[in-house]
């Protein structure tokens, strides 16, 4: 063929400093000889499927990679965890390296899609590539892609349905910050149902504590939270303000995320159905990896409210 052994390197590596027929003589010889072509030479997508979290710090994010990926690993698919962190790798990166790396399709949880009015010119790039993609509790209309999301107005009604059938009357909110979409569902639903004390902050462990104190000094009797971190921070407050849990205020948290039946006392809690909406998820996404038209509505599943010892008839805190 008379190219160098640097020239075939180049073209087996995609690089560039080789012409277009140069290129081509050597994928042919590789046809003709009976090597099979590198995937990203064939045109084909690695059977490879990128899973990007926000994190792995509250469990629920684990609990659905875990769902996730055993399902596409029974489809013969090998998941690809990417967990965003602080100063690290971003959301924007890890798509750039997913496309690099030719995989099949892309599963996006709690991903940066959740923040309303900003278009991230990652997901135009997945559009522009076609490539399969599912978004996770997006609530993000906006975005051309099949969607799995969790019901939140229905979790905010069974929770304030819970307190008020307790006795509780001063009943808080506390979600994460005003442009998370999820989090302004489930104000617009905590509104509806007649809810007017709200405190928004991080979704973490620290920020629940810190929006629980301003609540328990509005002299509430009940707090729904946004998260399971939310509503342990928020236990740990009522205790810091000498106030028992739930004697004295009640307390629901979202996910039923693992070890929440454990803590003290045990969290009632929303339960998101991630066994469903994971098989969901990948069955969405392999329909598309396999030619199928997908709707790019979202599915939305009816979460459960788990009663356990977190939450009782209104205490000494009512009036």
């Amino acid at each position: 063929m008379g190219v160098s052994e640097a020239t075939v390197s180049r073209v087996l590596n995609g690089k560039a400093g080789v012409s277009d027929a140069t290129r081509e003589a050597v994928l042919t010889a590789l046809d003709v000889l009976g090597y099979e072509r590198p995937t990203q030479l064939r045109g084909e997508r690695a059977r490879l499927v990128g899973l990007v979290l926000p994190e792995l710090q509250n469990p629920i994010f684990p609990a659905f990679a875990e769902v996730v990926g055993g399902a596409l690993a029974q489809q013969g698919f090998t998941p690809v965890l990417c967990t965003r962190t602080v100063g690290g790798v971003s959301e924007a990166d890890y798509v750039d390296l997913l496309l690099q790396q030719q995989v099949s399709g892309v599963v996006f949880a709690g991903g940066l899609y959740t923040q309303s009015g900003v278009v991230h010119e990652h997901y135009l790039r997945l559009i522009d590539r076609r490539l399969p993609t599912v978004m996770v509790n997006a609530a993000a209309d906006h975005w051309e892609f099949p969607r799995v999301s969790c019901d939140d107005t229905i979790a905010v009604e069974q929770s304030l349905g819970h307190l008020r059938a307790l006795g509780h009357e001063r009943i808080g909110l506390i979600v994460g910050p005003p442009d998370h979409m999820p989090s302004i569902r489930k104000l617009d639903a905590f509104r509806a149902q007649g809810g007017e004390r709200v405190e928004h902050t991080m979704h973490s462990l620290e920020g629940g504590h810190a929006a629980a104190v301003k609540l328990l000094r509005q002299q509430v009797t009940g707090i729904i939270c946004g998260s399971d971190p939310l509503a342990l921070g928020a236990i740990r407050a009522a205790r810091r303000e000498g106030l028992r849990v739930p004697a004295d205020v009640s307390v629901i948290g979202y996910d039923d995320s693992a070890l929440m039946n454990c803590v003290d006392p045990p969290l009632t809690t929303v339960r998101q159905p991630i066994e469903a909406m994971g098989r969901a998820v990948v069955e969405l996404l392999v329909s598309q990896i396999d030619g199928a038209a997908v709707a790019t509505g979202e599915l939305l599943f009816e979460p459960e409210l788990v009663v356990r010892s977190s939450t009782g008839r209104m205490g000494a805190l009512a009036g």
